[in-house]
């Protein structure tokens, strides 16, 4: 669901999605096979290529959160014991910040 994704940030997809393939594309092509650290780069491009691509794709994913849609899922979301403050999501990454700028806040 492109729609959900605002055109500043589909244009910053596509950017890193381009800059990815073409770090994978200069490894993957050169002379010799890529091997050690240039082969641990080729990995890291590949991988970042298929984020953006999805992040095209698919719109929020399992957190909802549109900054880390692939990110972990918080495992306090949902739990009626230790349940999160009010108007948090479900998105880990975003809940520690919180969590953090509180702490910070407190001192």
């Amino acid at each position: 669901m492109v729609g959900t994704m605002s055109v500043r940030q589909q244009q910053a997809e596509l950017e890193e999605l381009q800059a990815a393939l073409r770090v994978a594309y200069d490894l993957a092509f050169d002379q010799e096979p890529p091997a050690g650290e240039q082969a641990e780069v080729l990995v890291d491009a590949l991988r970042r290529a298929l984020v953006a691509a999805q992040a095209l794709s698919d719109g929020p994913g399992e957190t909802g959160c549109r900054e880390h849609p692939r990110g972990a899922v918080d495992p306090l979301h949902g739990d009626k014991q230790d349940p999160l403050p009010p108007g948090w999501g479900r998105c880990l990454l975003c809940n520690d910040r919180r969590r953090r700028a509180a702490g910070r806040r407190r001192r």
